[in-house]
């Protein structure tokens, strides 16, 4: 089984995959590292659940417009302030739900 170290939001993550798909695994995390430095840069240090969870539905936004058929913009400088802002409140929607289900008898 292959092992990979990818650096996210200045930690380390130590990942196993498949043998043959590490470089694959990295440069899927160098994609994700490129968010989060774009998302810290624009939106200031936060904690590393919320900064994960804004790069993953950075990346689910990217694919959404991809099934439609909207055209992306790669390499394109920085993060757009409304977007950001627009994260930002899906990612404390999803903290709060979060937060209400772990409170949830079981």
């Amino acid at each position: 089984m292959g092992q990979v170290i990818v650096d996210i939001g200045g930690r380390s993550y130590p990942l196993s995959c498949r043998d043959g798909d590490e470089a694959h695994l990295a440069e899927l995390a160098a994609g994700i590292a490129t968010k989060a430095d774009g998302l810290t840069r624009s939106l200031g240090a936060m904690s590393e659940s919320r900064l994960l969870l804004m790069a993953a539905l950075m990346v689910a936004d990217e694919l959404n417009d991809m099934r439609r058929g909207a055209p992306l913009a790669p390499g394109a400088p920085g993060l757009d302030r409304e977007l950001a802002e627009r994260l930002l409140g899906l990612a404390e929607r999803a903290e709060k739900l979060a937060d209400t289900l772990e409170s949830a008898p079981a």
